[in-house]
């Protein structure tokens, strides 16, 4: 951290990396972790009194070569250059870090890095930094921070992060500045009681385990009574309901649509050997009476088969020739390569989007991802339709983008010149069959042609619609985008999506080409909801539908509120067409170079989405309709329930005490109920799940954590005082740490000598249910 000092003499800390720090991708990472927290602080608490409490980010710029953030300038020093503090400021300092960790649970964060070093006091009130040290709630603990400021478990790493870490290091904290010196690294001062001032605000939380500490919110609440309230109605109330609810909607709509797809059926061989030619769309059949092999010039002379005896050889050979097609005699002359003819039925796939959307870098990660072996995960297995083209993709396009160089924009198609495709592949499934998988790649120039140019779309299996968020959202941290790329935001969509849609036959209500859309360049927006929650996942390596439902869904509200309806045109037309995040590069060009290097994100999802629904791969459940509905995903020979909802599963949340009172124990079952659709409604189905209990209110919650398990899953809660308290309840994948469901119960405790029954209600959390 440096101080630096901008154009108008403002005073601002600055924290950057050299480039040699820069190119430690974990040190790389800590600078994008404290960037995500100090954007979404921002977001949550701007125009917030609360804002105050942390560092107030003036800009960042994370893709340079010496990435860094800019700060306002601290509010006063750190507490760790003046120990010296009267009671008035002690207990302001303890209220205000209360509330900065309530604030911060509130966001499932955990501060893991609250010292004398983090905390800056200006005489009237706190400012907590250390933003890099950030964790999010129910993450594995790694030892992290020092002695006895960090919590003993996690300077051991062991459980799960828990905000009640942080209250460890608050109370640490307030002894310090009490005493003057740091206290026991793993239980309470011996001298607690000597300090009545610390005896009354934290006493209990110097408990070794996690479990056994209070919430920050109980330790705000009994420093402020009402404080903890306060905050909760503080934060801003989720905007993104009303358009989850309208996808759903929509999905339902499709959902009552009859499919009267004909031809894109999945299989193994087409009928009588007939192919579609993806350029004329004329019938062709395999014709060894047409064969032809490129010269040492690149130049193709005939191939006459009658002297090759070898089996080996000339199986060989053909992977080399392409056949011409004659089908159309006003046509320019035309190839296809043998193998795409002698395999299983064709899928091509086309990118679709206009000039720098970034098609052509999302299509060679994709390509370079599988060659990578990213599908193996589904158990299939690639190989080159022709070897040479796609040596000539990899060389031209893979190898450089892979180097950090920025590919060239894709040319514009002559006057007389038709679409190819770019590379193509022979995908083989778990049951042996194969298909050869073709990538169209056309400039956005060429895209919004009403010409015969177009005409191949008409025998397209699958399209690829990517959105280019700079065009797309008017969210001001793309304004610093637009203006380097003159650009401005357009609410008329894209006019390739238009052209393109309705290029493609249509038989009934909906277009029955299977598609994707792609929100891309997602790194610009790495810190926006809901793009954070996707974006840094790791890749996919199983098909989950209730997930690829959720992705969808976010991406569908975070377009229809920000965007408009006409970029979501391609979810409106298509029935099948799911919605995705991904970043090709994971950073922005600067003069056709990636300072920091290429690092594409989630490329891979939306193929796995399109291969799915042509049936290359298997939806869990066998005949079972997925639950992220048939509107959306699901194997082609998967037969069409009856329902129009998606199957769901349900938190059930009992009060198994009739009269729960304050000062006892009650108990709250917790039972998960998911329908005999759901991939989780059968026998022994159930994942492996961890759920954190997290109270609201001043109540004491026993197991802060446990593994859900089905029908013995409780948690004893006890109150202090009567009243309604909150008890917020966060479901996570066991292996993977990730977030698939929060929910919050309101509890009615009554007082001690009450005869009246409590009530226990359960309502999804904003935005994450």
């Amino acid at each position: 951290m440096r101080n630096v000092m901008l154009s108008d003499n403002h005073l601002c800390e600055q924290v950057w990396l050299s480039a040699k720090d820069a190119a430690n991708p974990a040190v790389r990472a800590l600078l994008e972790v404290e960037a995500g927290t100090a954007v979404q602080l921002n977001q949550v608490l701007g125009g917030t009194k609360y804002a105050a409490l942390f560092p107030r980010l003036i800009g960042y710029e994370l893709d340079a070569i010496e990435p860094f953030l800019l700060y306002a300038a601290p509010r006063g020093p750190s507490i760790a250059r003046n120990s010296a503090m009267s009671r008035v400021a002690l207990k302001t300092i303890a209220r205000d870090l209360m509330l900065a960790l309530c604030l911060l649970a509130d966001q499932n964060l955990v501060p893991r890095g609250v010292s004398p070093d983090t905390v800056f006091w200006n005489g009237i009130s706190v400012q907590l930094w250390g933003l890099e040290a950030m964790t999010r709630t129910g993450q594995p603990r790694r030892p992290w921070g020092r002695a006895p400021f960090c919590s003993p478990e996690q300077r051991r790493g062991e459980g799960i992060a828990d905000p009640r870490d942080a209250v460890w290091s608050a109370a640490q904290v307030l002894y310090w500045l009490e005493t003057g010196r740091p206290g026991p690294a793993s239980r309470a001062p011996a001298d607690l009681g000597d300090h009545a001032i610390l005896e009354q605000m934290v006493r209990s939380a110097f408990a070794p385990r996690a479990v056994d500490r209070p919430m920050p919110a109980q330790v705000l609440e009994s420093m402020a009574p009402g404080a903890a309230r306060q905050v909760r109605l503080a934060v801003p109330t989720d905007e993104t309901a009303p358009h989850h609810a309208a996808f759903e909607k929509a999905l339902r709509r499709k959902g009552q649509a009859r499919a009267a797809r004909t031809r894109y059926g999945s299989d193994s061989v087409p009928e009588n050997g007939e192919v579609l030619c993806p350029y004329c769309l004329e019938i062709m059949r395999f014709d060894p009476t047409k064969l032809f092999v490129p010269d040492i010039r690149m130049q193709y002379k005939p191939l006459d088969l009658k002297g090759i005896h070898s089996p080996v050889l000339r199986t060989d050979i053909l992977r080399g020739a392409v056949q011409e097609c004659t089908g159309e005699p006003g046509f320019p002359a035309h190839y296809i390569p043998v193998p795409y003819l002698t395999n299983g039925r064709p899928l091509t796939v086309v990118m679709v989007g206009q000039f720098s959307a970034g098609k052509s870098h999302l299509l060679t990660q994709m390509v370079a991802a599988i060659t990578d072996g990213g599908l193996e995960p589904f158990g299939l297995e690639w190989q080159s339709v022709n070897p040479e083209q796609h040596a000539r993709f990899v060389r031209h396009r893979v190898h450089p983008l892979q180097d950090g160089k920025a590919l060239d924009h894709t040319p514009a198609l002559g006057v007389k010149d038709f679409p190819r495709f770019v590379d193509s592949l022979l995908i083989t499934a778990p049951g042996g069959q194969v298909r050869p998988v073709a990538f169209f790649d056309l400039g956005g120039q060429d895209l919004v042609r009403t010409d015969a140019a177009l005409r191949f779309l008409a025998g397209v299996d699958a399209l690829v619609f990517v959105i280019d968020p700079v065009l797309a959202l008017p969210l001001p941290q793309l304004d610093h985008a637009r203006q380097r790329w003159g650009v401005e935001v357009s609410p008329g969509g894209d006019p390739s999506f238009g052209t393109v849609l309705d290029r493609l036959p249509r038989t009934g209500a909906y277009l029955d080409v299977p598609s994707a859309i792609v929100l891309g360049k997602a790194d610009l927006l790495r810190f926006q909801p809901p793009v954070d929650r996707w974006l840094n996942r790791p890749p996919v390596t199983s098909l989950a539908p209730e997930l690829m439902h959720e992705e969808s869904r976010d991406v569908y509200g975070l377009l229809r509120q920000h965007a408009g309806p006409a970029w979501l045109s391609p979810f409106d037309a298509i029935r099948q067409c799911t919605l995705h995040i991904a970043s090709a590069t994971g950073g922005q060009e600067d003069y056709g170079v990636y300072p920091a290097g290429v690092g594409p994100r989630r490329v891979l999802e939306p193929l796995v989405s399109l291969l799915a629904m042509h049936g290359l791969i298997k939806v869990p459940g066998g005949t079972a309709e997925p639950p992220v509905a048939a509107d959306t995903l699901g194997a082609e020979s998967v037969a069409r329930p009856t329902s129009t909802t998606s199957p769901r599963c349900t938190v059930h949340l009992t009060l198994l005490d009739e009269r729960p009172r304050a000062g006892a124990y009650v108990h709250l079952a917790v039972e998960l109920v998911a329908e005999s659709s759901h991939p989780w409604g059968r026998p022994g189905a159930w994942p492996s799940l961890d759920i954190v209990a997290v109270p609201l209110s001043n109540v004491e919650v026993t197991p802060a954590s446990t593994r859900y398990a089905p029908g013995r899953t409780e948690f004893r809660i006890r109150a202090a005082e009567p009243g309604t308290h909150c008890l917020r309840l966060t479901f996570l994948d066991h292996d993977t740490g990730v977030v698939l469901q929060q929910v919050e119960t309101d509890l009615d405790i009554a007082g001690p000598g009450s005869t009246e029954m409590g009530q226990s209600r359960a309502t999804p959390r904003r935005g994450r249910s």
